[in-house]
């Protein structure tokens, strides 16, 4: 009796559920030490991505997606006088597997067009590198350019290049055909780091950075020596970054939704009694 309970309770779910694929493009961009905006399309690059979709009913979904960015930022283009002194850059490529639950304010299969929201967990890979005076790629984790895994610094642990996100956004979307949805979304990361731009902390001592990883380090973690007039290398314990704030990434543009195996619209409104206003009769 309790299993036709529970079917009599799911059958209607399972009968509204379809599947679709997702497709994504846009731009991605970072809010941390080398960039003063919390939103911005100053030094964005693009991101792409593709995933599935299933929709549990007309309301509620749920999607997991591959998608796949750039960051970068340089205190080139800062406001702030100190930063523009310190002359550091960096750029990431960032890859993301994500599961996300979504809620669309309107049933779609009965209008055209809906605000929706999302939110989740992610997991994502970055790396973070720059180049140098002779445009050579450097990475910048092995460098350890805040003392990261020092002796000298206890407290600085490498960071992992590997780790969680919270993902969460939302958008309008407007449904193009029976099978077809376009959206345009803002989607935010909440990270657990504040070195996706390899950036957080306080100098460390030249002489000890030297020793310990070598020339190429001291170069990569401070730069202002190479702008005209350029100041030499900070004292140790100089501040560098802020830690009392981790970095953000975010990913904004435009996804398609191509339903999979689902009734066609027109079919689901006839059968759920929803009817379009007759066409005029002449």
């Amino acid at each position: 009796m309790k299993k036709i309970l529970l079917a009599g309770m799911l059958l209607p779910l399972m009968t509204q559920a379809q599947w679709n694929v997702n497709l994504f493009g846009g731009f991605s961009n970072y809010f941390g030490d080398l960039q003063e905006h919390p939103y911005t399309t100053q030094q964005s690059n693009g991101s792409f991505g593709a995933g599935l979709q299933y929709d549990v009913s007309g309301h509620f979904s749920v999607l997991s997606n591959l998608t796949c960015g750039r960051v970068s930022a340089a205190d080139g283009y800062a406001t702030q006088t100190d930063h523009r002194a310190r002359n550091l850059n960096f750029e990431t490529v960032i890859g993301e597997w994500n599961l996300l639950a979504e809620y669309n304010l309107f049933d779609l299969r009965k209008h055209k067009l809906t605000p929706y929201v999302f939110a989740g967990v992610a997991v994502y890979h970055f790396n973070p590198y720059a180049y140098d005076t002779a445009g050579k790629k450097v990475y910048l984790r092995p460098l350890s350019t805040e003392g990261e895994g020092l002796t000298q610094y206890p407290g600085r642990k490498p960071y992992a290049l590997t780790q969680l996100a919270i993902p969460m956004g939302g958008g309008i979307k407007f449904r193009i055909s029976d099978r077809v949805t376009l959206a345009y979304e803002i989607g935010l990361r909440k990270l657990f780091t504040d070195y996706l731009d390899d950036v957080s902390n306080r100098y460390v001592s030249q002489a000890n950075l030297l020793a310990a990883k070598g020339p190429e380090a001291v170069e990569m973690a401070y730069r202002g020596n190479e702008l005209k007039g350029g100041a030499t290398y900070p004292p140790d314990g100089t501040v560098r970054g802020n830690p009392k704030h981790k970095d953000w990434y975010y990913m904004s543009g435009l996804r398609v939704t191509i339903a999979l195996n689902s009734l066609r619209i027109a079919e689901f409104r006839r059968h759920s009694g929803v009817l379009d206003c007759p066409k005029r009769v002449y």
